[in-house]
C-alpha cells in the first residue's frame, strides 16, 4: 500500500532537490522517498529500548568517580591557582 503526500517548499528548496535528483538520475520524488528511507532507517537505529536506554545510562554512571588524582579537589583555590600556573609555564 502506497499514500500520496503533498508538499508546498520554496523554490530555492526545490532547485536544490532537483539538482541533487538529477546528479544521481533519478526523479525528485525517487530522491525524496530515498532521503526520508534513509533518515528513517539512521532514526530507528538510534531510537533505544528503554532497556537499553537504562543499560547505557548505567554504563555512563559507572565512570563516575573513576578516576582518583589521589588528593582531594573542590574548593582548593591556592591549589588551583598553583596548577594553573604550572600549566601555563610549561612550554611542552
Amino acid at each position: 500500500m502506497s499514500q500520496q503526500l503533498t508538499l508546498e517548499i520554496s523554490d530555492e528548496v526545490y532547485a536544490d532537490l532537483q539538482r541533487q535528483a538529477s546528479a544521481v538520475g533519478i526523479s525528485i520524488t525517487e530522491w525524496i522517498v530515498a532521503v526520508l528511507s534513509q533518515q528513517r532507517a539512521v532514526a530507528s537505529r538510534a531510537m533505544l529500548s528503554i532497556e537499553q536506554q537504562e543499560l547505557a545510562r548505567q554504563k555512563f554512571k559507572s565512570h563516575a568517580g573513576a578516576i582518583s588524582l589521589g588528593y582531594a579537589t573542590g574548593i582548593d583555590n591556592e591549589g588551583i591557582d598553583t596548577d594553573l600556573a604550572n600549566a601555563y609555564a610549561d612550554d611542552y
